[in-house]
């Protein structure tokens, strides 16, 4: 009932959860309640994909603190910002307690903020350069001190005049 037709991938079994679970994780990291959701998406019940996202965390081959480090470094490293970083962990289902040590973890953002802002400007030199390269860090995820500094800071450097 509830289950997916097909009975040799069945997860019918807490046995076969566990398994089913060790194999995901074979492939890449999960948080423990990204892990139960995909379990469950893969025809777990509830109570075995709980139980089985559980033992996974006691056994240590799921740390939600570490996989939230971990993905807060990954997306900064892609040049995103704090606030997409956050709406990546909420996407993944970590808890809000996490966030802010998963942001402390990731490089600072104000050089992501500058080296974004510096290749979509292009040499760029106008007025529309510049505002195409903050709605782009704004759509990055950085906050608008973190886009001030970041074009003050190419200005400074470029000692560029702005074109009308």
């Amino acid at each position: 009932m509830g289950r997916p037709a097909g009975g040799t991938g069945a997860l019918d079994t807490p046995e076969a959860v566990r398994k089913k679970a060790l194999s995901l994780l074979e492939r890449r990291d999960y948080g423990e309640a990204e892990l139960r959701a995909k379990l469950v998406e893969k025809g777990a019940g509830e109570e075995d994909a709980a139980a089985a996202a559980r033992r996974m965390a006691e056994l240590g081959f799921i740390n939600d603190a570490n996989y939230a480090a971990m993905v807060a470094r990954h997306y900064s490293a892609k040049g995103y910002g704090p606030e997409r970083i956050r709406a990546e962990l909420r996407r993944r289902k970590l808890g809000r307690e996490l966030w802010d040590g998963a942001l402390g973890a990731a490089p600072d953002s104000a050089g992501a903020a500058y080296a974004v802002f510096k290749a979509k400007m292009r040499g760029g030199r106008d007025r529309d350069a510049l505002r195409r390269a903050s709605a782009a860090l704004a759509r990055r995820g950085f906050g608008w001190d973190e886009v001030k500094a970041a074009m003050e800071r190419y200005l400074a450097e470029t000692e560029t005049e702005i074109d009308e």
